[in-house]
């Protein structure tokens, strides 16, 4: 459609000729609104619940604790090493009470236990602490290895292979079911030859439960320990709360609950040093 040139000019003239828009002045809103409608907001959030962010607390900045006991021997591996004064006896054990014809040198037995960073086991569970104890110069020592961090797993247990050798005698407390199978597991994801591959291994959860089924509510390791051989611990942080002390540490906590985790390792080791000779003495009575 075409447009002639007086048509354009008339639009250009009617355009020029309209009125420009008034300003309108912005009337201020009055104080007494504004307090009505902050009453109303009020009132609806205290009708829905919304309760308004209170302002944060400032957190005292204080010095943590993040000393772990022992001696760092790779990076982010600590080896804790402590003796008892527990002179083994000199002839080789029966190991009748476990149902075995055989007997075993005590210079052979290593007891260990690990602490996981869970109870449920997998590919996902690895083992943080490994504590072991035999008996060496008179006394039974006990050495344990932590790990302060995930990059030193690989350390960990390559210095735990170079306790075992061919004659090693590995006895634990559902270690069988448990720990060899994750320890084993976390040798092969790591790709690194099974320490525990050919070895003799004494769980001392089945024959402790023929024993002593039936007499005490349940035959856990601190029932055991507690009844049979009157061991009372002080400040024991329940194994069940070790995964959780262990990740804490990793995001920057303290190592106090750590510390107790090497804590009650270090003693689960000890006494199963202890309730294997109550086991040999308690068959000898027998016979």
């Amino acid at each position: 459609m075409s447009i002639t040139l007086d048509k354009l000019r008339a639009l250009k003239h009617q355009a020029g000729a309209l009125p420009a828009p008034i300003a309108m002045p912005v009337q201020p809103v009055p104080a007494n609104a504004r307090n009505g409608v902050d009453e109303r907001i009020a009132s609806l959030r205290r009708l829905l619940g919304v309760r308004g962010r209170a302002p944060a607390a400032p957190v005292p900045r204080r010095g943590i604790d993040r000393s772990l006991p022992g001696v760092e021997i790779d990076h982010g591996l600590w080896l804790i090493e402590s003796h008892i004064a527990d002179v083994p006896p000199c002839q080789p054990l029966s190991l009748a009470f476990a149902r075995r014809d055989d007997h075993v040198e005590t210079s052979n037995l290593l007891f260990f236990d690990t602490e996981t960073t869970g109870l449920t086991g997998g590919t996902g569970t690895r083992a943080f602490m490994i504590g072991a104890a035999d008996w060496h110069d008179g006394a039974l020592r006990i050495r344990q290895l932590l790990i302060a961090n995930m990059a030193a797993e690989n350390a960990m247990l390559r210095e735990f292979a170079r306790w075992l050798g061919p004659s090693t005698v590995l006895a634990s407390y559902n270690g069988r079911s448990y720990d060899a199978p994750l320890l084993r597991t976390r040798y092969r994801l790591a790709r690194l030859p099974d320490a525990l591959h050919g070895l003799d291994h004494l769980d001392l959860l089945h024959p402790s439960r023929r024993r002593w089924r039936g007499r005490w509510e349940n035959c856990r390791l601190a029932t055991i320990e507690r009844e049979a051989l009157c061991i009372l611990r002080e400040d024991d942080l329940p194994g069940a709360q070790a995964p959780a002390a262990w990740l804490a540490y990793l995001r920057g906590g303290a190592s106090t609950d750590l510390r107790r985790v090497a804590e009650h390792n270090r003693q689960d080791v000890a006494t199963l040093a202890q309730l294997l000779l109550r086991l040999c003495d308690e068959q000898a009575e027998r016979r």
